[in-house]
């Protein structure tokens, strides 16, 4: 039975699809469909109509960021060698003198600390091809290398060969061209796609034993390089973790001494596909007795092809995870003086991409942007009522005296505020129950919380139950990968402001025994390791208690970095 994919098919399509389905199976008789009876045909269907809604959920409202993607590689091409004789005065019968044809480009892969998203990358890749050869001994140049740039912190693998989404490579490219043709329209079809004759000499080349030995040979080899790649890709496909810079390349910084003209080395990065073998100049098969005057070239090799998987883990030093509508968004704008561009609205599920920012510590362990919010003066509410506030404030000419962002950097320079220490902290997704079985867009959300250093619940302390929150949030994390929520550090109870807002003192207890019941709470269930969280409750709408968070959160992250430079020292040593 064919299988129908539907990896090109657009997202209309298949939710139509997807509905008239449904709708059929739920008014046949019988039992109705569960997870346990579904085919192997359905379930695949069912993934790819999840993943492409995932995809493009995660699309709307303008967003640009992707962390997942399907790359199409494909290295450049050998140049053509060349059928020539050298011709001079007095010298009318000259030796062969055609040149070899230029290896195809290569195609590297290179992690950049600028790169944010997949969104830059491109879905397919080609690179440039081998120049030809020419007379007098001249031979085509190599090709360029392509160097394909990704965010760092990038995870490619290859796709196997029974992979429905990967392409095929240059072999069986070359195999379908011939699936339709007989032996003998086979052979031509090869001679015109291999050979390269003297004008007017090709059925005088075919005849003769010379060129029959060299058919011959170029066959094997092209039978011994065709074995050899089905040998790599059924012993070890290509895996890399790009999770920090490759060092720089031995000659890469010149000396000031160094003469004019001394070409500098750059990093290419990793090596994904090689580039095509160059065709033969026909002074190659020259030979004194057999054949002193070949008139016949060979063209070059298609080159290598790979279908690679793209996919961006985030590297932010701290990742926030929480339910969806817990006031992640508002903390990390507290958190970055709103330097952050998250969107913060009443609903849930408002983030649906990662946003990373950067956190910048002072001397008195407060963050350095954004200081004024421990006094209550920044307010950071919605972003629609932010952005109505700003167009009302820009029409009445509120802006008109007020200080530039340079003008605020003096100041603080002159207050002696000076940067000691900083770190990333990332707002990723609201995670609901069931996630680490990729329910709603679990499977996304959670890849961005897999290289935080140190992970921070969030919880909505103004909810009924924010223990119970908790306890989701740390099941999801071991579901989806295990140990994984060892790397919790803290529990911060959000919206604290909401709790008794009017003063009432019955209120104000009530939040108290609640905030102490969500203590013995994560004293008695989320303790690991002999090491306790700790809890603080914050505001993060009225920047109230942040303080404390930035200076805990400095000490988790300096632990954290220590015990990596600890563990990748001690790895080198050993290898």
């Amino acid at each position: 039975m064919r299988t129908i994919s539907l990896a090109h098919f657009s997202v209309s399509c298949i939710r139509r699809y997807a509905t008239t389905a449904s709708h059929v199976r739920s008014n046949l008789p019988g039992p109705t469909p569960t997870k346990e009876n579904l085919t192997l045909e359905e379930s695949e269907r069912d993934a790819l109509f999840r993943k492409r809604k995932t995809e493009w959920k995660r699309r709307q409202r303008g967003e640009t960021f992707l962390d997942h993607l399907i790359v199409h590689v494909r290295a450049g091409r050998g140049g053509d060698g060349c059928v020539a004789f050298h011709r001079e005065k007095f010298k009318p019968h000259g030796p062969p003198s055609g040149g070899n044809g230029g290896r195809g480009g290569d195609v590297y892969i290179l992690p950049d600390q600028h790169l944010t998203t997949l969104s830059s990358v491109p879905s397919r890749v080609r690179g440039n091809a081998g120049g030809n050869g020419m007379g007098t001994w001249q031979h085509g140049r190599a090709g360029e290398p392509v160097i394909l740039r990704v965010p760092l912190g990038t995870v490619v693998r290859e796709l196997p060969r029974d992979d429905p989404r990967r392409m095929p490579d240059e072999w069986e490219a070359d195999e379908k061209t011939y699936a339709e043709l007989d032996k003998d329209e086979r052979r031509q079809h090869w001679r015109e796609r291999r050979w390269v004759h003297y004008p007017t000499y090709e059925d005088d080349n075919t005849a003769r034993s010379a060129f029959k030995q060299a058919e011959w040979d170029i066959w094997r080899a092209e039978c011994e390089m065709r074995a050899t790649r089905r040998r790599r890709d059924a012993s070890s496909l290509l895996f890399l973790d790009l999770d920090r810079l490759p060092p720089s390349a031995p000659g890469a910084m010149r000396s000031i001494d160094a003469p004019l003209g001394t070409p500098r080395v750059r990093q290419c990065g990793t090596l994904i596909a090689s580039g095509g073998a160059p065709g033969y100049g026909n002074p190659h098969f020259q030979s004194s007795s057999t054949n002193p005057s070949p008139k016949f070239a060979t063209r070059g090799y298609e080159g290598e092809r790979v279908t690679l998987e793209l996919e961006l883990k985030l590297l932010a030093d701290v990742g926030l995870v929480g339910a969806p509508n817990a006031g992640k968004s508002t903390l990390l704008r507290a958190l970055t003086g709103g330097r952050a561009r998250s969107t913060v609205a009443g609903y849930a599920f408002t983030t649906l991409n990662p946003v990373v920012g950067v956190v910048r510590v002072a001397e008195d362990g407060w963050s350095l942007v954004g200081a004024a919010g421990e006094d209550g003066s920044a307010v950071y509410d919605e972003t629609i009522v932010e952005r109505e506030r700003e167009r009302e404030l820009m029409e009445s000419g509120a802006y008109a005296n007020a200080p530039t962002r340079n003008q605020r950097s003096r100041e603080w320079d002159m207050q002696k505020h000076t940067e000691t220490f900083r770190f990333t902290i990332a707002d990723n997704p609201g995670l609901i129950e069931d996630a680490s079985e990729n329910v709603g867009l679990g499977h996304s959300f959670l890849r961005s919380m897999e290289r935080s250093l140190a992970l921070v619940y969030v919880v909505d302390l103004s909810g009924p139950e924010p223990w119970n929150d908790l306890w989701m949030l740390r099941e999801e994390l071991e579901k989806y990968k295990d140990g994984m929520s060892r790397r919790a550090r803290m529990v911060i109870a959000n919206k604290a402001d909401l709790l008794a807002s009017d003063g009432d003192p019955e209120e104000v207890q009530l939040a108290r025994a609640k905030l102490a019941r969500l203590e013995e709470f994560v004293k008695d269930k989320m303790g690991c390791d002999g090491r306790m969280l700790d809890v603080v409750p914050t505001s993060g709408k009225y920047s109230q208690n942040l303080r404390s968070v930035v200076q805990k959160l400095r000490t988790y992250v300096e632990e954290a970095r220590l015990t990596s430079q600890t563990t990748t020292i001690s790895n080198i040593l050993q290898s």
